[in-house]
């Protein structure tokens, strides 16, 4: 009996080679190879118990130190020496608990970290170099600080060339921000990710699968991709993640597929030109202008009879140009079609003349004249009801 390692585990070399017969005798069966099986995502197949958590890495673990110094610089922007002034005691009090020794230049605007004998980490160091690049990419201390927990690692996405267009560039950033930082803030409470869209590139600080999603939101919106559609796939994503029987299972069915459309598509042109069928030989050389001249026989007249024919070619075209011009004069002289008018013709229609009418009218015209008394007035009927009493006593006693 053979030991495979150290760890208490035995087998024997016959069973092995048992076993690879078998699989051999199966596979001469059925004829057919076993298919070698697809490359896949190893963090899809890795599963973590709930609640477990890596153990710390103390000074027992390397007590003995380091036995080489390292050390990372970065150059910072001048706009940000005035922050980097206010909260350098906090960046080297946060370094000092690993034992990390930070230094800034400001004659050369750089941040050197480097190990000291005291440093037990060795990935230390590391997080010690991502937290200077974060803060010389204008992310916050409280943010940049979050680099030395354990879990947490960064990334600086370069998007300055991804396009070429720099008015193109500006509108895609802010498309990647959107109304008021809302897409970049809903990004962030997907992936548990910090989020700072600077200039030529784009810092991001959270867990690993986390900034995996944020580079692949923030390369697409670069490539005209609009962020919303992979927001919302992530949205889903999160949902299933949370149903223990779905967890396990393929998730394609459910995840949207987005065509792309191409609105701004080419016009087609008005005038299509046929490519010529392809020949090995050169065109025909062209005629000269004593060729031109050998062939209508003008080579050998006369300069005078040279200058009468062209004299006579010049009065023949101004005739031609003369006469085209007194048509289009004539033109304005020709008067346009007069469309045919239609004449309705009425039927007079009888009407009969009241004779009594008109002399009751002419009889009242005699009567009335302007600023006269009427002749003959019209007595006017009496009301007994309408009278007062006083009035009524009046003509009792008269009568």
């Amino acid at each position: 009996m053979n030991t495979a390692s150290s760890s208490g585990l035995y087998f024997s070399p016959s069973k092995m080679a048992t076993s690879t017969k078998q699989e051999n005798v199966y596979e001469e069966q059925s004829g057919k190879k076993s298919k070698k099986n697809k490359p896949q995502d190893d963090s899809m197949l890795l599963t973590v118990p709930e609640g477990w958590k890596e153990p710390a890495f103390t000074k027992d673990d390397n007590p003995k130190g380091l036995l080489e110094e390292s050390s990372f610089a970065t150059l910072f922007p001048k706009y940000r020496e005035a922050y980097l002034k206010e909260c350098w005691p906090l960046v080297t009090k946060a370094l000092a608990d690993s034992h990390i020794k930070a230094t800034m230049d400001l004659i050369e605007g750089s941040i050197t970290v480097c190990t000291t004998k005291k440093t037990y980490d060795p990935f230390a160091i590391i997080r010690a170099r991502d937290l200077i690049k974060l803060l010389a990419r204008s992310v916050p201390f409280e943010q940049a600080v979050r680099i030395l927990e354990d879990g947490m690692a960064c990334d600086i996405i370069k998007v300055g060339t991804v396009v070429r267009n720099r008015d193109r560039f500006v509108k895609r950033r802010q498309r990647l921000i959107g109304p008021k930082g809302s897409t970049l803030k809903a990004l962030e409470l997907l992936t548990n990710c910090y989020i700072m869209v600077q200039g030529n590139t784009v810092s991001a600080l959270g867990p690993f699968n986390g900034l995996k999603e944020v580079r692949k939101v923030v390369l697409d919106t670069m490539k005209n991709i609009h962020p919303i559609y992979n927001i919302k796939t992530l949205m889903i994503k999160r949902e299933l993640a949370n149903d223990p029987e779905l967890r396990t299972q393929n998730w394609e069915r459910f995840l949207p597929t987005f065509r792309h459309k191409n609105l701004s598509k080419r016009k087609a042109p008005k005038k299509k030109t046929k490519k010529k069928e392809y020949t090995p030989f050169p065109p025909p050389q062209p005629e000269s202008q004593i060729d031109k001249e050998l062939a209508t026989g003008e080579f050998f007249l006369k300069e005078i009879d040279k200058r009468r024919k062209k004299m006579e070619e010049i009065k023949v075209k101004e005739a031609q140009g003369l006469s085209k011009r007194q048509v289009e004069r004539s033109k304005a002289f020709i008067p346009p079609k007069e469309k045919p008018v239609k004449t309705t013709t009425k039927v007079p229609t009888e009407s009969k003349i009241d004779i009594e009418a008109i002399k009751a009218k002419v009889q009242k015209a005699k009567t009335k004249k302007l600023g006269a008394p009427v002749v003959n007035p019209a007595p006017v009927p009496r009301n007994d009801k309408n009278l007062n009493k006083k009035d009524r006593n009046k003509n009792k006693k008269k009568s």
